[in-house]
């Protein structure tokens, strides 16, 4: 043993190393029972409903399944409207503990605005998801996909959108879908869908909307704290709605719109015999892929508030002067009312008094003596002026009501305008004033309060070219059901013909052959077809320069023209207005024979193709119709 070291001694300091070492372990101990303390107070205590809820919210959840909507096709089995897979994103609100930090995630991850995020989730209302976005991208879907833990509530659902493949040709006959409204699921027609369903909004698609929707159907799944779904537990698959076929002729609706191009106006063709609408063109016109994807609501404005109004469809919810393609109202009203006859001749000497007023002419120094062909030909305007005068507006009136002026068609589309055809009765009730006959003068060529619709005007020619036999417009043909059959087709309503006899009609029909063939159309006469049609120039403003050159475009005429053809055996009346355009002879009638020539040049009889197909879908058409699940 070495000197100045004794055993007890160091047997001391060992003891109070062991013991300095026992202290620190129990301080560190308590340090760790304290911090799980305070955490089991902060989970239990602090945050304990936060955490019950969550936990609570870790259950099965329904899960609407919107059907996939039926396809619609043209006349031959043209596609013009199907549904494609999309990726679109939604949001569970109820799961979502901080919404501002969620959108601040999503502007930032996927560049949506802040402002429509915002607005989208403050005014929802219910406790259904709310779509955020249509259309994602495989690349977003990829960024949500990664970033699932930091965006509670948020998935992606693969769903069906609606796609016209042709573009916005037939767009105001096709219409667009949207989600409805909370007003609109009000409706009986949509009444008991679920929120965030998908319906028509605009033509064809808002007309069949129960044929084209199908039947919703539900999946309940189990979903975790953050809403993601964990497993599935059951489904009931929705049922795809029915495919629709319309009377249109795609070729021919193409070529309508082409040939209108920029210009504002409308083209209907028809079959004269059975109703079918073969063609509604109206310009300027609008995309319905873009709408029935969603837009921003300061597009949507843009939109609404153009000037040229694109949403309106001209052919049905135009009102216009029908000018002189009003003459052969006023002529078949004439010619049975026996106020003349076919070959009776008026002088024209380009101007009609009537007391203090003179009504003049389109032609300066008149047409001299003019019978019923010439009138028609060449559209004299004092020829009718003087019938007009002798018959009175009601006797027109009635004649025009005939004609079905003054009413709807009755087309399968929604909207359509009445147009309006005066009457005593009808200022009188309207004004308060009594009629004057200086105003029937006017309304006898298709001036004055008088108005029409391109629709209403092709029923017009229809009926002069099927020797008076009315019918009904139409755009569907047919309803081809999930299980492969025809469950419906187009039934035409009760029709009255017309009173004018055959041999009145007859004059009517070789003086509109006449003014094609020496007439005002005369230029529009063809080497394919023979047609038979009326031009007419209606006037927008009464006050307008010498010059058409010096008149702004906006104060300029109208173009009319409508006709049918083959002249013998029709088998399409076309009727072509063409805005401020000017005369209908040189704007409107080239338009229509490019048409008529067209279909006729497709040598293939309407009434056999409609027999045939109406049987089953030819091979093409079942190519393109898959079924959907």
């Amino acid at each position: 043993m070495k000197p100045g070291i004794t055993g007890p001694g160091l047997q001391s300091a060992g003891l109070a190393d062991i013991q300095g070492r026992l202290l620190l372990i129990r301080v560190v101990v308590l340090i760790i029972v304290g911090l799980l303390v305070v955490r089991l107070w902060q989970l239990q205590v602090r945050d304990g409903v936060y955490y019950r809820n969550l936990s609570h919210d870790n259950r099965t959840r329904s899960i609407v399944l919107h059907p996939v909507r039926g396809f619609i096709y043209d006349r031959n089995g043209t596609l013009l409207a199907n549904s494609v897979p999309s990726f679109n994103l939604y949001v569970e609100l109820g799961d979502v503990p901080d919404r501002e930090a969620l959108i601040g995630k999503l502007v930032k991850l996927l560049s949506l605005e802040r402002s429509e995020l915002t607005k989208t989730m403050e005014t929802h209302v219910g406790g259904t998801p709310i779509r955020l976005k249509k259309g994602v991208s495989l690349k977003e879907a990829a960024i949500v996909e990664s970033h699932r833990l930091d965006l509670p509530g948020v998935v992606i659902r693969p769903e069906f959108q609606r796609n016209n493949p042709e573009g916005g040709y037939a767009a105001h006959v096709l219409g667009y879908v949207g989600v409805a409204s909370e007003e609109q699921l009000t409706r009986e027609a949509v009444q008991g869908l679920p929120a965030g369903s998908v319906i028509g909004q605009y033509g064809v698609e808002r007309i069949y909307e129960r044929t084209l929707r199908g039947h919703a159907g539900r999946k309940l799944i189990e979903v975790d704290a953050l809403g993601h779904e964990k497993r599935m537990i059951s489904v009931d698959k929705p049922q795809v709605g029915n495919d629709v076929y319309l009377t249109i002729d795609f070729r021919l609706q193409k070529l309508a719109e082409d040939l209108l191009g920029e210009e504002a106006g409308a083209v209907v063709a028809l079959d004269p015999h059975t109703g079918d609408i073969l063609a509604m063109a109206s310009r300027p016109s609008f995309d319905p892929n873009a709408l029935s994807r969603g837009l921003r609501a300061d597009v949507w404005n843009d939109i609404l508030q153009d000037e040229r109004h694109p949403l309106t469809n001209r052919a049905i919810q135009g009102q216009y002067p029908p000018g002189s393609t009003f003459k052969i109202i006023t002529a078949a009203a004439a010619l049975d009312t026996n106020e003349i006859e076919p070959a009776d001749t008026l002088h024209c000497g380009g101007r009609f008094r009537l007391g203090r007023r003179t009504f003049r002419d389109w032609k300066k120094y008149g047409h001299g003596a003019v019978d019923l062909r010439k009138a028609i030909a060449q559209s004299c305007d004092v020829y009718f002026y003087r019938l007009g005068y002798r018959m009175g507006v009601d006797t027109i009136a009635f004649y025009a009501r005939q004609f079905g002026l003054g009413e709807r068609t009755g087309i399968d589309l929604p909207a359509e305008r009445t147009g309006l055809i005066p009457s005593s009765e009808w200022k009188q009730r309207t004004r308060g004033e009594p009629w004057y006959p200086g105003e029937t003068t006017s309304v006898a060529i298709g001036q004055g309060y008088v108005t029409v619709t391109p629709l209403q005007m092709a029923k017009v020619i229809g009926m002069i070219g099927n020797n008076g036999i009315p019918f009904q417009p139409h755009v569907l043909r047919g309803v081809w059901g999930r299980r492969g059959e025809w469950i419906d087709e187009w039934s035409p309503a009760q029709t009255v013909p017309l009173t004018l006899p055959a041999h009145q009609l007859e004059a009517i029909q070789a003086a509109l052959a006449a003014v094609v063939t020496e007439g005002t159309a005369r230029e529009s006469q063809s080497s394919v077809v023979q047609l038979a049609g009326k031009t007419g120039t209606a006037q927008v403003v009464s006050l307008r320069s010498e010059s058409e050159e010096e008149t702004p475009k906006r104060f300029r005429d109208h173009a009319w023209f409508v006709a049918y053809a083959p002249f013998e055996r029709p088998r399409i009346a076309v009727a072509v207005l063409v805005e401020h355009m000017g005369h209908g002879g040189s704007a409107a009638a080239p338009l229509a024979k490019e048409l008529i020539e067209a279909y006729v040049s497709y040598g293939v009889d309407d009434k056999e193709r409609t027999r045939v197909s109406l049987t089953r879908p030819s091979d093409k058409v079942m190519q393109q119709e898959p079924r959907r699940d």
